[in-house]
């Protein structure tokens, strides 16, 4: 005897009806970025409003620091935007081919958003480099107004990002991009007062330098934590092992293999196991109690579960 509890796909709710095994189908449960669309939308439109002014004065001024930081917020509009179109798209039904949808685009749009950071970092230590060899006349008082009124729409943005970063790995790239323009304009605002009052030039390229710095390593975490999903790596802080030992404690069960736990998307984890009972188990048991066990425990919301009788033998499938 053998039964296998229906994978969730995450697309249109179904509530009714079995599944084959006695078990009715879990319900839609949206990524953790779908829950945080309309605070990114906010972001958006606000960093958008003022990349196009922070532009301006970057050019007016003279200041790298200032034109390295609205070259930032000009990725940011572009990261925002990819952020909120993933989770759009990752929002339509499941076609035939796509069992789970295309959550996974976000995951590509935290991709591309390191990426765009990376670019952006290397571009403002090269200009850096080659202030510092001949550094430019800059126009303090107005680059100082500038980074002023785009340090607000950047902790305004940060605010409204913060909750979201935690749960979703698309809105935490959006988020680290907000983060490093805020931390960018205070540096930014530092160089102005420096070069107003002392006329200490070479303080812009050092700042440029500074925000550079700042991107390259909370950037790197971004990719990597992003590459862990598209290599259906364990979610971190996951022990898989841990896992297969409380699944064969369970009464009933006598052996767990095949067992794999990766992240779909963020707040989307997902697992499948074969479960081998002992003779005269409850199987209809052994499957909601595995099923409870990886949800409560591991946060696994979507788990294939294979039920087998312990005289079953497996059949080579050359995977």
């Amino acid at each position: 005897m053998s039964s296998s509890s229906k994978r969730d796909n995450a697309v249109e709710p179904t509530v009714g009806g079995p599944d084959g095994d006695g078990h009715a189908r879990g319900l839609r449960i949206g990524s953790a970025g779908e829950r945080h669309q309309k605070p990114l939308m906010i972001a958006f439109a606000l960093t958008a409003t003022y990349a196009i002014v922070e532009v301006i004065g970057g050019i007016v001024t003279g200041s790298l620091a200032l034109i390295s930081d609205a070259a930032h917020m000009g990725t940011d509009v572009l990261g925002l935007a990819l952020a909120l179109s993933a989770i759009y798209m990752a929002k339509r039904p499941a076609a035939d081919q796509r069992t789970y949808g295309t959550y996974r685009l976000e995951v590509l749009a935290a991709i591309i958003n390191g990426l765009l950071l990376f670019g952006v970092a290397f571009y403002v230590l090269y200009e850096a480099v080659r202030r510092f060899l001949a550094p430019p006349e800059v126009l303090g008082v107005p680059m100082l107004i500038v980074a002023t009124v785009g340090l607000a729409v950047n902790v305004l943005s940060f605010r409204l990002l913060t909750v979201g970063a935690k749960e979703s790995l698309n809105v935490k790239g959006a988020y680290l991009e907000v983060l490093s323009d805020m931390l960018g304009s205070i540096g930014v605002i530092v160089g102005a007062i420096v070069i107003a009052v002392t006329g200490f030039r070479y303080i812009d390229a050092i700042v440029a330098a500074a925000i550079g710095l700042f991107i390259l390593p909370r950037t790197w975490q971004l990719m990597r934590h992003a590459l862990r999903i598209i290599m259906e790596v364990a979610p971190p802080g996951v022990d898989v092992n841990g896992a297969a030992r409380d699944l064969t404690a369970l009464p009933g069960v006598r052996e767990v293999h095949d067992l794999h736990i990766w992240t779909v998307t963020s707040g989307m984890e997902a697992a499948t196991a074969h479960v081998v009972i002992t003779d005269g188990a409850n199987w209809h048991a052994v499957l909601d109690s595995s099923r409870q066990l990886l949800a409560e425990r591991y946060g696994v919301t979507h788990s294939t579960i294979e039920v087998e009788p312990a005289g079953h033998v497996e059949q080579p499938t050359g995977f």
